[in-house]
This record gives structure tokens, C-alpha cells and sequence, in this order.
């Protein structure tokens, strides 16, 4: 039987992706002008970062455990193996919760073939985990083929990124007040990437014109084998700059596909309109 792969919405994959890849999505929540939200089903990315130019603070919630209970059991009485590849246990507490539910449906149901996987991974950093497990499954791979394969990715995968106002990092809780207020006075650009999972300051450029030929310097000393991958290209409601960061990336390194999209609205709550982010594996394909 083929493995079902199930993502939430901070994967920030596409309609097309998930029904290209028969892909279960299951959306966090937005919280915006007293209203709740399902990412990625009932609110859409720009309407978070238009909120945000206007002043607003959009606030995000984790998967519900009853939400994980019942895709769970659905999958448990259905005899139908289930692979759950989570976002970063270090940005939110989806995978712990879904943790707490595989075992507990698993008292009920304990031959189910239940998975949950955190990649420690974010956005199209784990759009690109997410497809190539999804891609293992079409291939008919077993679940521990598809856990292995993603994990070997979701270890390796680089996200480097830049956000346009450390202000909105700053009231997520990733930076100080201080940093965030120096960084907008002084008009330094934040450089940050993920380290297990974690939200990293990596460099701080001043100037946006050095930004993105730091951001390619870092994928030339860090990554390998570019014309097997593919580029992952993200941006908060900024398609201009992901395309002007793709043009480059095809000139300079050749890769065999790179894929763009928004940042959806639960990351783009915490990281703010302008973001910029590219991802690559580090290692060989595999």
C-alpha cells in the first residue's frame, strides 16, 4: 500500500503541490483582527503582510491535538500507513503535540503504521523534504525508505535567509529589542539561517545591494552538487528580489530546478513582509 506523506502549512508548498504529490496538508492558525484563520485554506499570505505594513500584529497558533487525533485514528482504522513530517520542533510545538497523539492513538489502534518525523525545518526548506519523501511514495518506497531519505534531507537542508525589519522578529521573541532597534536605525540587514532546527543570527550586512551576493557567496562555501538540486527560493510578498536571487543562482550555479513561493502566513506572521529566503542541501543528493 502506498505511503500517505502528511505536512502542515509551515511546509508553504503550493495548492498544486499537494494535489501533484496527493500531499495531506494540515494548516496552523492565524490570528488577525480578533478572527482565526486556517493557513493556507482561508487566509492568504499577502492579506497577512498587508495587515502588517498597516501596523498590525498578526499572531499564530500550533495544530490542535484533536485535529492530530482524528487525521490519526482516520489513518489508524483505515490500515493506511501515515508518514508526518513536521516543522521545527524549535519554532513551534506541532511536533510534540503530534507526538502526544501518535502514541495515544497508537494505545487504541497498536498496529497502526504511524510516523511523525520533525525535519527541523522551515518553510520551503521543508517544502523541499516534504516533496521528496512525497516523490519516494508515488515511487512506492517503503516507510522507513521515505523516513530515512527525508531525514538525510532535512538534515542537510540550508536555510539562509534576510528579513526587511528585525521588528517583526523581535516580537516573535527571535531577537532582541536592542538588535532590532540598531538594525533598523543603522540600516544593517540581518543575515540568519537554521541551525537544528533553531533560528540563528548568522551575519549582519549593511546595505541591501551586498545582501544577496553574501547570501550566494554562503551557498557557493556551503552547498554541493547544485545542478542535481533543487533551489528552494522563498519571500514575504518580495517576488521581484526571488526572482532577481533566482536569475543569479541559474547564472552562477546551474541547478536542475528552483522552486518560488511565498512564505505562507504563519511564518510570514513572525518574519514580515520583504523576507528573503534560499535553500539548498549542503551535502550530495541522495
Amino acid at each position: 500500500m502506498t505511503i500517505k506523506i502528511l505536512a502542515d502549512s509551515a511546509c508553504d508548498l503550493s495548492e498544486t503541490h499537494y494535489k501533484s504529490y496527493d500531499i495531506e496538508m494540515v494548516p496552523l492558525t492565524v490570528h488577525l483582527d480578533d478572527q482565526e484563520y486556517k493557513d493556507g485554506i482561508d487566509i492568504t499570505p499577502k492579506a497577512v503582510y498587508d495587515a502588517m505594513r498597516e501596523g498590525k500584529s498578526p499572531k499564530t497558533s500550533q495544530i490542535s491535538p484533536q485535529t492530530f487525533k482524528t487525521i490519526f485514528t482516520s489513518y489508524a482504522e483505515a490500515n493506511q500507513p501515515l508518514v508526518y513530517l513536521a516543522f521545527s520542533s524549535e519554532l513551534s510545538g506541532t511536533y510534540q503535540t503530534a507526538k502526544m497523539m501518535e502514541q495515544e492513538v497508537k494505545e487504541t489502534y497498536p498496529e497502526a503504521e504511524l510516523h511523525v518525523v520533525d525535519t527541523k525545518c522551515a518553510s520551503i526548506g521543508y517544502g523541499l523534504v516534504i516533496l521528496r519523501a512525497a516523490q519516494l511514495a508515488k515511487d512506492g518506497a517503503s516507510s522507513e525508505e521515505i523516513i530515512e531519505t527525508a531525514a538525510y534531507h532535512a538534515r542537510h537542508m540550508e536555510h539562509i535567509f534576510t528579513v526587511d525589519d528585525l521588528e517583526y522578529l523581535y516580537r516573535g521573541g527571535r531577537v532582541s529589542k536592542t538588535a532590532a532597534f540598531v538594525g533598523s536605525f543603522l540600516k544593517i540587514k540581518p543575515l540568519l539561517h537554521v541551525d537544528d532546527g533553531k533560528l540563528v543570527p548568522l551575519e549582519k550586512i549593511r546595505g541591501s545591494k551586498k545582501l544577496l551576493n553574501r547570501m550566494l557567496a554562503i551557498m557557493e562555501e556551503r552547498g554541493t552538487n547544485f545542478t542535481n538540486q533543487t533551489i528552494g527560493i522563498s519571500h514575504g510578498d518580495n517576488l521581484d528580489a526571488a526572482q532577481k536571487a533566482a536569475d543569479l543562482i541559474k547564472e552562477k550555479f546551474n541547478p536542475n530546478d528552483i522552486l518560488i513561493d511565498m512564505i505562507g502566513a504563519t511564518i510570514g506572521a513572525h518574519a514580515g513582509p520583504g523576507t528573503l529566503a534560499i535553500f539548498f542541501l549542503n551535502q550530495a543528493y541522495k
